[in-house]
């Protein structure tokens, strides 16, 4: 018999969704679920010979899932499986041994999520979360987990562009890479060995990429030297749909706040220093609802009245990563 789910996972799951959702097991294609019709009008024409506009996407896009384990499993394994990376599923699930899970535990995947606040254009990197967006004409095309750089060779913040691509790159370690580990040979060829993996995307920051990788289970992990890797099958996808010039921005955004249904939803993520802790097993040092308190003012307008503040102060506190109504309907809210 399965556990009940808590009651800050019930809350998310009620969230009906209009759209489905470098050195740095193959993941599933994440995409926004657009109907046949709705398809037609945004690459066809109505009777008059005139493109049809898009319809409008949510800010809170997919599902979140659930998976009872078997014997062996471990969140990683379900985590490569369903194309999520290591910190995401690990903070969607605390309590739960990422390496031993019980079997018959039931596991969080957390599919849904709050789409950052940034232009929707072009590469978007939100380091907290350790995920990749892709937009085109301010649509969501595909949102993949990444890894990042580790402690001594981390990720740049800021904005870039996609310079040139390359299929089955060569590897040229920089003159610090050959250093710190003498035994790099000066170029690695394309093949199994090769960190970059099959596919490369070169930024206009020298020496980062956005690439593959030859070890899935480093992804949404700090283990590049500064690139950001991506599962195998997410690569290809994305190489063959970003040409060279597309922008690329890398953000910090450890609370992300959105709009579904008329009701507002908080995702609260561990900071990049508190995901440096969750992944080195240390002690975290809690966040502060003061920290958030002025994005949800800002996000929250007309609706300031409805704030759950109290579910405010539970999704920081656990930042797990998933959407949180913060919203109360508006016709409790009339009585209260």
């Amino acid at each position: 018999m399965r556990n009940k789910v808590p009651g800050w996972l019930s809350l998310s799951l009620v969230i009906v969704v209009a759209m489905a959702v470098g050195a740095c097991s193959t993941g599933g294609e994440r995409t926004v679920d657009v109907t046949e019709a709705a398809q037609r009008n945004i690459d066809g024409a109505n009777g008059f010979g005139k493109p049809m506009p898009r319809p409008k996407q949510e800010d809170v896009v997919g599902a979140l899932e659930q998976q009872l384990t078997k014997k062996d499993d471990t969140l990683l394994d379900i985590a490569v499986d369903h194309d999520l990376g290591y910190l995401e599923i690990v903070a969607a699930n605390p309590g739960i041994d990422p390496w031993v899970p019980s079997p018959g535990t039931e596991v969080v995947l957390p599919k849904a999520r709050v789409l950052p606040s940034v232009p929707r254009q072009g590469i978007v990197i939100n380091m907290p979360e350790r995920r990749l967006y892709y937009y085109e004409r301010g649509y969501l095309v595909y949102d993949f987990p990444v890894g990042i750089g580790r402690d001594d060779l981390e990720t740049p913040f800021g904005r870039t562009t996609v310079v040139r691509k390359k299929e089955a790159p060569d590897w040229r370690p920089t003159v610090q890479a050959r250093r710190s580990d003498p035994t790099l040979p000066a170029v690695v060829p394309a093949g199994p060995d090769n960190p970059l993996g099959s596919h490369a995307l070169y930024l206009g920051w020298a020496n980062y990429l956005i690439h593959g990788t030859n070890r899935v289970y480093a992804i949404g992990r700090r283990a590049s030297r500064g690139c950001i890797r991506l599962y195998p099958d997410d690569i290809a996808k994305l190489y063959a749909t970003v040409p060279v010039g597309t922008p690329v921005a890398v953000i910090n955004q450890p609370y992300k706040l959105g709009w579904q249904g008329g009701e507002l939803y908080l995702e609260a993520h561990p900071t990049v220093q508190q995901g440096r802790a969750m992944e080195e097993k240390q002690t975290l040092k809690p966040s502060n609802v003061a920290d958030v308190r002025p994005l949800v003012e800002s996000r929250a307008g007309e609706a300031m009245s409805r704030i759950d503040w109290a579910a405010v102060e539970t999704a920081v506190r656990e930042h797990r990563g998933v959407p949180v109504q913060i919203t109360r309907p508006a016709a409790l809210a009339a009585r209260s």
